[in-house]
């Protein structure tokens, strides 16, 4: 009897139990949805400020560009130019040697990353795979090299340069460039090539294959990520660097002679710099090296990441 009732008490306050518990799970629910979206907010608004402060920049010299005259002078706040125009971009194609510019840009930046690249994929498959007297010494001295600022070099490459008669000379330049980007792409090359079996060389080597022809027609191939990636940031600092340029390089009567970060520089004066038609020339020049950096991105995810494993 006893039994029975104890069976009957818990059939009535079973449906409550469970209304209860549907209660809790529900208001535990909502307040982990409140803190869910709450965490969300924060962190879109915190991702937009700091999109805003990365495409402001962009937004106010495209904006420059297109403004005439003393418009950039005024304190009043427009969120365009007042009165567009593009003087600044026809100025800058009929006034600037700006594809003399450009096209030294590419000549010292092309070959000093072809340069670079060549050199130090040939030394990172010798430092990967042989085994050689003083091989851990130049690992250690390519790292210790890595670790100091070219700039404590610019006498050493003046004094270089002109003992070689090559201040001046764009050559002089790309020399200095190469030999600044052989250190990272060395190492960034060597890592890659430590993630690849031996064992396809050794293959290829018992066909009758030679080292050269087993690194040309195996490492070689499954290396490209990692020479794109060597290669696209060696172009890119080759492209945007001011200090060694300065050093080397002087303007001859027109200026045409120099890189376009140079060009961009003589533009100012004393007592004057046309912001317009400095800022319509940094965008026509920044152009060629979006579409080379879209091009190559797809490279960066495996070149980066399998070259990062350094051994």
């Amino acid at each position: 009897m006893k039994e029975q009732i104890d069976i009957d008490i818990a059939r009535q306050t079973l449906p409550v139990r469970i209304v209860e518990d549907r209660e809790q799970v529900t208001s535990t629910q909502l307040v982990r949805g409140i803190r869910s979206a709450l965490l969300n907010g924060v962190i879109y608004l915190f991702l937009i400020i700091m999109s805003i402060f990365a495409l402001f920049p962009i937004y106010y010299v495209v904006q420059a560009s297109f403004a005439g005259g003393q418009n950039l002078y005024t304190t009043d706040v427009h969120l365009l130019p007042s009165h567009p125009t593009f003087d600044n971009y026809i100025y800058s194609f009929t006034q600037l040697p700006i594809l003399s510019w450009i096209f030294n840009t590419f000549v010292v930046s092309g070959l000093a990353t072809l340069l670079g690249v060549i050199c130090s994929t040939i030394g990172a498959y010798a430092l990967s795979r042989f085994r050689f007297a003083g091989r851990r010494l130049t690992l250690r001295g390519l790292l210790a090299l890595q670790a100091f600022p070219a700039l404590l070099a610019l006498p050493a490459y003046y004094l270089l340069l002109n003992a070689l008669g090559m201040v001046n000379n764009l050559l002089g330049l790309v020399l200095i460039y190469a030999a600044g980007a052989l250190v990272f792409s060395c190492w960034n090359t060597k890592s890659y090539i430590d993630t690849l079996p031996v064992e396809l060389e050794q293959a290829a080597l018992l066909d009758g294959a030679t080292h050269t022809r087993a690194f040309w027609h195996i490492v070689l191939p499954l290396i490209t990520p990692a020479l794109a990636v060597s290669a696209l940031l060696s172009f890119i600092v080759g492209w945007n660097e001011f200090a060694l340029a300065n050093l080397v390089l002087n303007a001859n009567g027109t200026g045409s002679n120099l890189t376009f970060i140079l060009g961009l520089y003589s533009l100012q004066s004393d007592f004057r710099t046309p912001w317009g038609i400095f800022a319509a020339a940094s965008i026509i020049i920044s152009i060629p090296l979006m579409l080379i950096f879209l091009y190559a991105q797809r490279f960066f995810k495996s070149g980066l990441t399998i070259g990062s494993m350094a051994n």
